[in-house]
């Protein structure tokens, strides 16, 4: 038996800097994890695999530059495939080092094994089957979420797959049906069609990435399709194998027979094996924990945070609402809230970055809006690098040109992003970006340029 002040189930952002958060004000603490490479989803199915593979895949193949150098790179698909999943490992194992060289840092001792909530803390099994039970004042339960299973998808078939499996592919398929058109399915629709992969999505929306502002997820669309990805959106599939084929049915008509299937349609909370129900802690039909503004669960002394908790199930946010969390369980007096203006990133091709509210949200608020456009195609540096696909759109307050939000799709979209939420959580103004100087020719001055085009909305009334 050891006694620690917090246990914390999970090595993702929300356990990892949660623990950091509770360990630098002097708390003892330990993580525990099944995987004995910390880090969680991001480092071992998610953001991290999925983004390596995103550029190795678009470098390897001279994605972006076939047009404008008339080249690209060709390699043997089994070369191909080597190549792409040893540089994905490398990237896991760095930063799976770095998040144990920060706990190592903290003091925190890493668990390995299966966690089980218990009277007065946390039971873990190793692969042995022996158990240890670790003691706690407060558990924090972050042990994140995994791809939803619906019954009426054969993930039984060896050709049908959900992100976390797609990363074991023994080859590079020939065509693909992506069911699901939201961040997850754009982005591996995205990375396929860069590999050559004859690419098919699929959702019931009838738009991608619906929380997206409209005009942007229309042009995202467009360049995915310029691409040569089909879109078969508003419409269902079906799933089955006929003979010696996968067959996916779209409506009444339409029958596919791609050589995999991906589906990448919702999440699930990983709390089936955590006795969430003998702890009391009350979770939805997804087996997400339900928790309050403080993160606490409907069980004393147990905190919840990060993807296991469902939506934005972000990264970044998920970072934030650990230590959050953590803050209120030992009453430190350090962050309460969460940033309520996260920003959003889809990493496809090209990339999207948002802030703040969509064109429709701000007018269904009942504020009278105003937007401004630059496009990347008049921009120096973007036609420099030969990436000038997409836009960026500010949307503001007719009355004084304050920020509402931010939209982009293009090259860097997730890095230009952070520039606007500086603004809007100053509560500032586009006359930032007019005021501002930028480095020429850098692809930040489509803030300037945009900015301008809003004040010509106004003068042109």
């Amino acid at each position: 038996m050891s006694q620690y002040d917090l246990v914390t189930i999970g090595s993702g952002p929300a356990g990892e800097k949660g623990a950091a958060q509770a360990a630098y004000f002097g708390h003892r603490v330990a993580v525990v994890d099944r995987n004995p490479r910390p880090g969680g989803a991001p480092v071992n199915s998610g953001g991290i695999p999925t983004k390596t593979l995103r550029e190795a895949a678009t470098y390897l193949t001279g994605f972006r530059r076939r047009e404008i150098y008339g080249v690209g790179i060709s390699l043997e698909p089994d070369v191909l495939l080597d190549r792409l999943r040893t540089r994905a490992t490398d990237v896991q194992e760095k930063v799976g080092a770095a998040v144990r060289a920060n706990l190592e840092r903290h003091d925190i001792e890493f668990v390995v094994g299966e966690a089980t909530l218990d009277e007065g803390g946390v039971r873990v099994a190793d692969e042995a089957g022996d158990e240890r039970l670790l003691e706690a004042r407060v558990v924090l339960v972050a042990s994140g979420s995994r791809p939803w299973h619906p019954d009426w998808i054969p993930f039984d078939d060896p050709d049908v797959h959900d992100s976390d499996t797609i990363l074991d592919l023994d080859r590079i398929p020939g065509s693909m049906v992506v069911i699901g058109g939201g961040p997850v399915g754009v982005e591996y629709a995205s990375i396929f069609t860069a590999l050559g992969v004859s690419v098919t999505v699929i959702d019931m929306a009838d738009r991608l990435v619906p929380f997206l502002d409209t005009e942007i997820s229309d042009v995202l669309r467009a360049h995915m399709e310029e691409a040569g990805v089909r879109m078969i959106l508003g419409q269902s599939g079906t799933v089955h194998r006929n003979e010696e084929r996968l067959q996916v049915t779209v409506g009444e008509e339409a029958v596919l027979n791609p050589d995999i299937v991906l589906f990448a349609a919702g999440r699930v909370g990983n709390t089936e094996v955590l006795g969430v129900a003998e702890a009391g802690v009350a979770c939805d039909e997804r087996g997400r924990v339900v928790v309050d503004e403080e993160y606490r669960t409907s069980a004393p002394g147990i905190y919840a945070a990060g993807d296991v908790i469902g939506p934005p199930a972000l990264a970044s946010v998920s970072t934030e609402q650990g230590r959050v969390a953590i803050c209120h369980a030992f009453e430190i007096p350090f962050k309460e809230t969460v940033d309520p203006l996260p920003p959003y990133g889809v990493y496809s091709i090209p990339e999207v970055g948002m802030v703040g509210m969509t064109e429709e949200a701000a007018r269904d608020a009942g504020l009278e809006v105003e937007v401004g456009r630059s496009w990347f195609a008049d921009n120096p540096r973007s036609a420099i690098a030969g990436t000038q696909q997409g836009l960026i759109k500010l949307v503001f307050d007719r009355k004084d040109r304050r920020l509402l939000g931010t939209h982009i799709v293009g090259e860097e979209a997730t890095e230009l992003i952070h520039q606007a939420q500086a603004v809007i959580h100053n509560s500032g103004t586009i006359d930032y970006f007019i005021d501002s100087t930028y480095n020429v020719p850098t692809r930040s001055e489509v803030f300037k340029y945009a900015a301008y085009d809003g004040l010509q909305q106004l003068a042109g009334e």
